[in-house]
């Protein structure tokens, strides 16, 4: 009689020590076979070799999948149009990619005919909540694994999961010298751990910054930029036209050899513990600085302060993994109608951590020299302001005629009574 085929498992595969460790304890506590899957969005040196560890340690296949377009395209265009930042300074970059991540997993899931999905996500993180959010909406029927918060996991150190490895016949060229936690993409790298876990130290920016410098050991003079934008996303870099994976990549190489955009910030997460990160996000500060310098122009008031509103709980939507939510579809479909006329020319010099502005022009622009000079003109009497403010001012009025009416009925009726 044949052997009864395995069940499959899609592992979440970063080629780090965690998800390298994984792999044997899937195949151990549940007889899978396992199937990795990378999720290419820009991590670039730390893809090098993936196969080759895969294999080592027990993978029967590695699915390396290439979707940096799809990310930009999809995932941090409607960021930029939203404006979407979190809790003032978190520009949401490991927050976009878990949705595609998890998008990504399922479709290898389905095609191989998977059981379960398994993560290495932590328990005390945001991404196990992303991870599973995203699974749980693309497909409620697949099992989901989450490695640090299984009862058969044991290992709660590097070197466990090291020493792990090893009793497998895995030897791997992991130390268990102590690093910083980096995820890195496209948009941004994150730093989490060491000296960062105390808010009063001061940041070890020489041992930790990757592809950006302080601002103190930027160059000491100044780098012209010019960005186009149409429709809400940037199209161009001093006027040559690129996708906007290129231009994010030209951004963040520009933005990091000036010390730009290295943010060091405590934030609150969805589990409900404060974390401290530094992220060096170069390129996508370049491009929120100079695409709200556009909406200044072009914007209504009125849009404009419903639009900043909704842009706050839209980046808290992407920062919970509510990506596949009707909610997230029905903000952004706001967003893209506001974007529409958001097209111009964002002129800006960049000198040691600095963005200045350099001038901006927009065909839609809503500023009108003639209108906002002092001087009368035709579209403007300054008279008219008069009657605007009597009514404008109208409810304050009445008010304050209320209470001085009330008053003096007070004033009468103690009056009567001293009497």
């Amino acid at each position: 009689m044949p052997a009864k085929k395995k069940e499959k498992v899609v592992l979440a595969y970063s080629g780090g020590l965690d998800t390298t460790a994984i792999i044997p304890w899937l195949k151990e506590t549940y007889d899978y076979e396992v199937v990795a899957c990378c999720v290419n969005l820009g991590q670039e040196s730390e893809l090098v070799d993936l196969d080759k560890r895969a294999a080592a340690s027990g993978a029967s296949k590695l699915y390396e999948l290439d979707v940096i377009d799809e990310f930009a395209d999809e995932y941090i265009a409607p960021c930029i149009r939203a404006h979407a930042v979190y809790e003032n300074d978190y520009l949401l970059g490991t927050s976009m990619a878990r949705p595609l991540i998890a998008k990504k997993l399922v479709e290898i899931a389905r095609k191989e005919k998977a059981a379960a999905i398994c993560h290495g996500a932590t328990g005390k993180g945001n991404d196990q909540v992303r991870f599973e959010l995203g699974i749980k909406a693309l497909a409620p029927d697949i099992r989901i694994i989450a490695a640090w918060r299984d009862p058969h996991w044991k290992m709660d150190s590097r070197e466990a999961e090291i020493a792990y490895c090893e009793s497998k016949g895995i030897h791997l060229p992991f130390s268990t010298d102590s690093s910083y936690s980096r995820d890195r993409n496209l948009w941004h790298i994150s730093h989490e751990g060491l000296e960062l876990e105390n808010p009063a130290n001061k940041p070890n920016y020489d041992h930790m910054l990757v592809t950006s410098v302080t601002p103190q050991r930027a160059p000491d003079k100044e780098t012209a930029l010019s960005i186009d934008f149409e429709k809400g996303l940037p199209v161009a870099v001093n006027g040559k036209k690129m996708k906007l994976s290129d231009i994010i990549r030209e951004l963040n190489k520009v933005g990091g050899e000036n010390g730009i955009g290295i943010i060091d910030i405590v934030e609150n997460r969805v589990v409900g513990m404060k974390s401290r990160g530094v992220y060096e996000t170069p390129g996508e500060t370049i491009i929120f600085f100079a695409h709200q310098q556009l909406e200044e122009l072009i914007l209504d008031r009125k849009t404009y302060e419903v639009k900043k509103r909704l842009s706050g709980d839209f980046a808290s939507l992407v920062y919970e993994g509510k990506w596949f939510s009707p909610l997230r579809e029905a903000e952004q479909a706001f967003f893209e109608k506001t974007q529409e006329y958001v097209t111009g020319t964002v002129n800006l010099i960049l000198y040691k951590g600095n963005i200045i502005k350099a001038g901006t022009t927009a065909p839609y622009s809503m500023y009108n020299e003639s209108l906002a000079s002092f001087t009368t003109g035709e579209l403007y009497d300054h008279k008219d302001a008069a009657g605007f403010i009597t009514l404008f001012g109208l409810p304050e009025k009445v008010r304050a005629m209320k209470m001085l009416e009330v008053k003096e009925k007070a004033k009468v009726k103690s009056s009567r009574k001293a009497k």
